[in-house]
């Protein structure tokens, strides 16, 4: 999504890592797994929020109107997203990737998750482009 650069950077990084790996070390024994977590409740925001104001000048920025909405979701002390889940929400997924004999390769866990894997493999990309855009 929009104004998410760097955090969608990191994801993507962990993504291609995660999927070398489990290729590099196949038939070893060990087993690589990705957990998607997506919407989940935790301090992101707060320290989404101190960055933001440590590296974002939003009076002198052509995003300046964007900037401030960013702003004011990210003061919420609660997001307002209605498929955000606790943190505990991941704990099945990984107990699984830890004990199964064999893991799946991805675990997602929000439906927000779960229904973009989904439409990134359905649909083109400027009509997925689309609807994130409206998502945001």
């Amino acid at each position: 999504m929009k104004y998410r650069g760097a955090y969608n950077a990191s994801k993507f990084a962990i993504e291609g890592y995660t999927d070398t790996l489990r290729l590099e070390l196949r038939g070893s024994g060990i087993h690589i797994s990705l957990i998607e977590p997506g919407p989940i409740e935790s301090q992101f925001r707060a320290n989404a929020l101190e960055k933001f104001h440590q590296w974002i000048n939003v009076d002198s920025s052509v995003h300046k109107a964007a900037y401030k909405q960013q702003l004011e979701r990210l003061s919420k002390e609660k997001s307002n997203n209605r498929f955000v889940l606790p943190s505990e929400s991941i704990i099945k997924p990984l107990v699984h990737a830890l004990e199964s004999d064999k893991p799946k390769l991805r675990y997602r866990i929000t439906t927000p998750t779960k229904v973009f894997a989904i439409l990134k493999r359905i649909l083109p990309e400027r009509v997925l482009d689309r609807v994130l855009d409206k998502a945001a």
